[in-house]
């Protein structure tokens, strides 16, 4: 399907999309339609993995996690009682820097009994650059790569890839979701020349997927590369690539849900690779259009938070009717 995927028109990648969307069925439980986990927020960023694990469920999935530094916690923790907050993470000023190893260590089993429970993760938003809650993310990655899980890596996480690219290089459940900076300085740290592109990137990267954020968000595997020209607001904000990258893992949890067969759907097959792709293309679509719905309400005043609001009126604008034509 992937030569069919880039020259689909939008809307029929909208509606190749909403067939991995779960239908809402009382014989669901809860935890089915998705069950994520944001590994980020330190003392001085708490907004950022608020943002992306609300967005994740203000779109739909069932269960929020926050994996953070503690002192980030109870703040987190004020922002809405709709989350579940995991105060674990350690940072330098928290550690006997002469135990680092274990104390790291400890971190990692609550951190991993917790990743039994979820289907997808995310890392980097709010995580800051203090080197022992670097050196935890890179151990969370490290054992999210060993379960296969898919991972969404955003912000500071970014700059862990960007310094240590091995890390995440090869790993095609991954997706990685630069802004303009964020793109040309995983580039460089590649070998990459200035000019180079998603494609080749993507490729450099050993065949993950690459959402790159800009004026139009361009999403490739190094085989395929998919455009989403969706409008959104005018005002860039801080925070909406956190939304995205909370959306994106909602996206992906239900991909995991429409292979295991969780509710009954047409038996026709959609690659991994497609997949992966059409997830991030659902998710660029959404954040962008709920950025557009929230500035044509507050212009020049829009906030993180207005966006936040409006990821469910976008999921109802653009795939409720094809969800629902889809599972007549």
């Amino acid at each position: 399907m992937s030569s069919r995927l880039s020259t689909a028109s939008h809307a029929d990648l909208l509606a190749t999309v909403s067939r991995i969307i779960p239908p809402l069925l009382e014989s669901f439980h809860k935890g089915q339609a998705g069950r994520i986990a944001v590994v980020g927020g330190c003392e001085d960023y708490t907004g950022a993995p608020f943002f992306s694990a609300i967005a994740a469920t203000v779109l739909g999935a069932d269960m929020s996690h926050v994996i953070c530094e503690r002192n980030a916690g109870t703040v987190i923790k004020t922002y809405s009682p709709n989350l579940m907050v995991h105060p674990y993470l350690l940072d330098s000023s928290s550690i006997d820097i002469t135990n680092r190893s274990d104390s790291i260590e400890k971190t990692l089993k609550k951190v991993n009994s917790l990743l039994d429970r979820v289907h997808v993760v995310v890392v980097g938003p709010g995580l800051g650059r203090d080197e022992v809650l670097l050196e935890t993310a890179t151990k969370i990655i490290e054992e999210v790569r060993r379960r296969s899980m898919p991972i969404v890596i955003d912000a500071d996480g970014l700059y862990l890839v960007q310094n240590n690219p091995d890390v995440i290089k090869g790993y095609k459940n991954a997706v990685l979701t630069p802004n303009v900076v964020e793109f040309k300085r995983l580039k460089s740290a590649v070998g990459l020349p200035e000019s180079s592109t998603v494609k080749e990137l993507a490729i450099k990267f050993g065949g993950l997927t690459i959402l790159e954020k800009g004026r139009e968000d361009l999403i490739s595997n190094g085989t395929t590369t998919l455009k989403s020209k969706v409008h959104g607001g005018l005002k860039r904000v801080s925070g909406q690539g956190d939304t995205l990258s909370g959306t994106l893992a909602t996206f992906l949890a239900w991909k995991l849900a429409f292979q295991n067969n969780l509710w009954e759907h047409k038996d026709e097959s959609i690659s991994e690779e497609d997949l992966f792709l059409l997830a991030a293309y659902g998710a660029s679509t959404i954040t962008r259009h709920a950025s557009r719905k929230a500035f044509e309400l507050h212009g020049r005043g829009v906030l993180t938070s207005h966006i936040s609001d409006q990821v469910g009126t976008a999921y109802a604008d653009l795939f409720e009717p094809l969800v629902k034509q889809s599972n007549i």
